[in-house]
């Protein structure tokens, strides 16, 4: 092999020059390696990673040395001395190789209460915020920028530099699982929230201190038959009964101005509009003639997770997410998807047959170069062949700062949304007797005195998440869709403790329940999209300021949902409560 011509490693050149001499320079092998993201682990201790048979996942080793794979998401987490002891040991890993390219490492949200392993991660050490619907709830841009400034600055100490996120989805069906990380039903709020959150994360343009957004999921995801959710089979169809296919793409429009590094397209295939029934990850008409030709971004296109091969997760075997070319073989999907206009594939570590495709002729190796630039590209506008490693004393002190989660806490309390109140059972004063259901006693004593029963209680404050369908699989249980109505125990419960004494119901509203049984009996409820115990109770109390506004109307019944078009906002009839609404103090 001949000798390596280390130009690229000089920042002096021109960025273009330093791209064209390392690809110029890169074997099929090394090539195809780039093409893959998936999953990673960090090891007991902060060492590398053996195998992982929970998810399937090979060794760290077998991924860098074997697959010549540089792009990884984090699964998990840990402290950050850790995390970034870990990181240094990959990097120190990556610069072992022949090339030396360094690692790249994406994350999906960890900055809130939401745990899925297929879509966030708690927040753990990191700051704690309200999921991004309740940074909706807030529905101000300085406060969105500065949750992704903070963000950028503990990922960037601990080596995170893409966010698999804004997700900018409207979210138009109340049955969907992930409208959760969503800003909202209005496209107009969603487009300038994401605009803000990727200017947060990424600056005024991509650098050296950046984090770089992975904005998902093109063309937009919200409009799911039945609201059901394309991660299986069963929600794979996109629907568009309201003809408003144009109105999910505004919230791109605005990150595309953004300046958005990365775009996702959605696992769901477009059923009944001019474009190909494919998933859209496959979908040439999109990828190409949508998001490459009409916006003209030519920034790097990774898809969704899973598109090619099958994978058991947590026990269970689940299909790849090839939705209308399910009959094709993982070399076929993989052409068809490069045929489409994708540079890298999402949660797939399979080089072998990104080789064969080259070697064969079925695919140019040509085209890998289009692709190869560009995500060689951002490691190097990112700094990452100038400076890999980071500081661990940084990240310790950086990371999960008081100033951070200070600011983490008063937008979970901005957040926090005031839906009916009773006869002003609410601001509640200090020093009551109080029954408590789903929350610290602990810390509730610190407002009042906690009781055993509501026969002994002054108020009662029960808090509730949203209800969902119990699924056949583990994996399909962490994304919570279904009947968005309560279980009658639950109802009834809340009844019988409002017949005894004063109830404030708190509810979790990852999705918009069915919540007209709870304020027909409750004195007062409350949404929350995040929020810890002090957080909710500064709220009851009135000691912070009742600001939140739902990002998406309240359904008046299952019926009115069932009745609504999935891809038109504010379409349920006679909705309980508006988007918009909330009670002021």
């Amino acid at each position: 092999m001949t000798e390596i011509d280390p130009a690229f490693r000089d920042s002096s050149l021109p960025l273009a020059d330093r791209v064209e001499n390392l690809v110029g320079q890169m074997t099929l092998e090394e090539k195809a390696g780039q093409f893959f993201q998936t999953m990673i682990t960090i090891g007991d201790g902060g060492a590398l990673a053996e195998a992982n048979p929970a998810f399937s996942l090979p060794s760290t080793a077998d991924y860098v040395l074997d697959r010549r794979m540089t792009h990884f998401n984090v699964l998990g987490g840990a402290d950050p001395k850790t995390m970034a002891e870990w990181h240094n040991r990959l990097q120190e890993l990556a610069a072992s190789t022949r090339l030396g390219i360094p690692v790249s490492l994406s994350t999906d949200p960890r900055h809130s209460f939401n745990n899925n392993p297929g879509a966030s991660i708690e927040a753990g050490s990191f700051s704690e915020w309200p999921e991004a619907i309740g940074l909706a709830a807030i529905g101000d841009e300085e406060t969105v920028e500065r949750f992704g400034d903070i963000a950028r600055r503990e990922y960037t100490a601990v080596g995170l530099r893409v966010a698999l996120h804004p997700q900018v989805d409207l979210a138009t069906e109340p049955r969907w699982s992930r409208q959760v990380a969503t800003f909202g039903e209005d496209a107009d709020l969603s487009g300038r929230l994401g605009a803000a959150y990727i200017r947060g994360f990424q600056g005024a343009e991509l650098g050296p201190d950046s984090v770089s957004t992975m904005t998902k999921h093109f063309p937009g995801g919200g409009p799911q038959k039945d609201g059901e959710d394309p991660h299986f089979s069963y929600g794979r169809e996109q629907v568009y009964p309201g003809d408003q296919f144009e109105l999910h793409l505004k919230p791109f429009e605005a990150a595309f101005a953004a300046g958005t590094s990365q775009i996702m397209p959605y696992y769901g295939m477009p059923v009944g509009t001019d474009y190909e029934e494919v998933g859209f990850g496959f979908n040439k008409q999109v990828i190409t003639g949508l998001l490459r030709e009409r916006y003209g971004f030519d920034g790097i296109v990774c898809t969704d997770w899973g598109l090619i091969t099958d994978h058991v997760i947590l026990g269970d075997l689940h299909p790849a997410r090839a939705w209308g070319i399910e009959e094709l073989s993982p070399r076929e999907r993989m052409k068809k998807a490069l045929d489409a206009g994708v540079d890298q594939f999402g949660g797939e570590a399979c080089p072998e047959i990104l080789i064969d495709l080259v070697r064969s002729g079925d695919v140019p190796e040509e085209r890998l170069d289009i692709s190869l630039r560009r995500l060689l590209r951002e490691k190097f506008v990112l700094g990452l062949f100038d400076a890999p490693f980071v500081d661990v004393d940084h990240a310790v002190a950086t990371v999960g700062s008081d100033e951070f989660r200070a600011a983490g806490e008063d937008a979970q309390r901005a957040a926090i949304t005031v839906l009916s109140n009773d006869d002003a059972v609410l601001p509640l004063r200090r020093g009551l007797r109080l029954y408590v259901e789903g929350l610290d006693a602990s810390i509730v004593a610190e407002y009042g005195t906690v009781v055993a029963s509501p026969d002994e209680a002054d108020v009662a404050i029960l808090r509730f998440s949203a209800p969902f369908d119990v699924r056949a699989t583990a994996f399909e249980n962490f994304f919570h869709a279904g009947a968005l109505d309560f279980p009658d125990e639950v109802r009834e419960h809340v009844a019988s403790v409002a017949a005894v004494v004063p109830t404030v119901v708190d509810v979790y509203l990852d999705r918009p329940a069915i919540l007209e049984p709870i304020v027909a009996s409750a004195a007062a409820v409350v949404a929350d999209f995040g929020a810890n115990a002090r957080a909710l109770f500064d709220v009851l109390t009135g000691e912070s300021a009742w600001r939140g506004s739902l990002p998406f109307e309240i359904p008046r019944s299952t019926a009115a949902v069932e009745a609504s078009r999935p891809d038109v906002p504010f379409d349920t009839a006679d909705p309980l409560f508006r988007f918009g609404h909330g009670l002021r103090l």
